[in-house]
């Protein structure tokens, strides 16, 4: 008896395979609306959030094909997460595709409106582990540090909508002098996590000074920024700033992208800059309908990270954020895409699945179910093509004299 895998693997048929090939392919996101703005207004970060689309009007004007729930949503959309969208970002939307991935995960929808009984405003709990304004202690050994409510652009999935841009009015003051004196005063705290909002924001000075003021505290190991810059805004990631960031090492960095689209020429160029500079990239995703909750999408995404030189780190179950169902997935098709990922392409493109329970129960790790049965004195396991294997060991864990085999009919104790 051997256990198939629950459907077919991405890239075995042509059309897969072409698909791959095209969605793994760089391309660059043009300037679109923007094509008589000058080479220094565009490449200049600051001029991308001057001139930001942040009004229906602005949103209709520039993409006729709004549907009403496109544009009443827009209307709306202040009134839990503001509207942003940088010119660059923008660019990358279909206005042909009601479904357009880039599309779905920024303009607001009027289905944002609709919350279900099991949705929260704060699905994993940080304030009630917010011993100071801003800093969230969940963990033993890490914090996260809150900086900004801020952001390039706005997320319609953000797990921090509710102080995210502020439109829910949460007046959202973090205060850096608490926050720093609290990590100075737990030496159990090793690993510093920056986040918000969008800690890339800050200008060099301001971004440099926090670092800084961390790197002072002898029991601060290393520091991590989680950041959606280099996907929204990558003209961001200057030399400058990327020379200023090497001084803190170790430092990490999380980025935040979900579909190979994302993954333009101006993002690779940027990627390469951190990379460059010696700061490990990691990839945080979040699994959404209509976006990446398909296996040939998610493989080609993984793969063109690795191109990007950004280690796949986490795919993310989306929050039980208030008004984001129609953006979630299920658990059973993302466990169905880490299937078909698993011995089917290198496992530095493999993220771990997870699911932060919900309330601040923190990330649990979710995968298919490789391991079949536990006995007193074996192990059996599955592997990726389906087929059954025995591993031997004695009840307290030490391995017996025996060769692991393949079998056809086990025994399940």
């Amino acid at each position: 008896m051997q256990n198939e895998p629950s459907a077919a693997t991405p890239g075995t048929s042509e059309a897969d395979r072409a698909r791959l090939v095209e969605l793994k392919a760089f391309q660059s996101a043009g300037r679109g609306f923007w094509s008589n703005v000058s080479d220094a207004d565009w490449s200049d970060w600051r001029w991308q959030l001057k001139h930001r689309i942040t009004t229906p009007e602005q949103l209709g004007r520039l993409m006729p094909t709004l549907t009403p729930g496109e544009f009443g949503g827009a209307k709306l959309a202040n009134h839990k997460l503001a509207l942003a969208i940088t010119p660059y970002f923008f660019n990358l939307i279909d206005p042909a595709d009601e479904n357009c991935p880039i599309r779905r995960q920024v303009i607001p929808r009027v289905e944002e409106t609709h919350t279900a009984p099991w949705e929260m405003s704060d699905p994993c709990g940080e304030d009630s582990h917010s011993p100071v304004p801003g800093l969230v202690h969940r963990y033993p050994d890490r914090v996260l540090f809150l900086v900004t409510d801020r952001c390039a652009a706005y997320c319609r999935y953000c797990t921090r909508s509710r102080l995210v841009s502020n439109a829910t009015g949460y007046d959202f003051h973090p205060e850096f002098d608490k926050q720093i004196a609290y990590i100075a005063a737990h030496p159990e705290i090793r690993d510093v996590l920056l986040s918000g909002g969008d800690p890339l924001l800050f200008s060099d000075d301001k971004l440099e000074h926090l670092l800084a003021r961390l790197r002072a505290i002898p029991h601060v190991e290393f520091v991590r920024i989680g950041t959606r810059i280099p996907i929204f805004l990558p003209q961001r990631l200057t030399v400058e700033l990327c020379a200023m960031l090497r001084k803190y090492h170790p430092l990490f960095l999380s980025v935040h992208s979900n579909h190979p689209r994302e993954l333009t020429t101006e993002v690779r160029a940027a990627l390469e800059r951190l990379a460059d500079a010696g700061i490990p990239l990691g990839n945080q995703s979040v699994l959404l309908r209509h976006v990446n909750d398909d296996p040939v999408i998610a493989k080609a995404h993984l793969q063109k990270l690795l191109l990007c030189r950004v280690r796949p780190y986490y795919l993310y179950q989306c929050d039980l954020i208030a008004g984001s169902a129609h953006l979630r997935a299920s658990v059973r098709e993302g466990l169905e895409i880490m299937e078909q990922l698993r011995g089917h392409t290198t496992g530095y493109a493999v993220p771990t699945f997870v699911i932060d329970a919900p309330g601040g129960g923190g990330k649990v790790p979710v995968s298919p179910d490789y391991l079949i049965n536990r006995s007193s004195d074996r192990v059996l396991i599955r592997n990726y093509e389906g087929k059954l294997f025995e591993y031997p060991e004695a009840g307290d864990g030490t391995p017996l004299f025996e060769a692991p085999r393949a079998i056809e009919e086990p025994e399940l104790a």
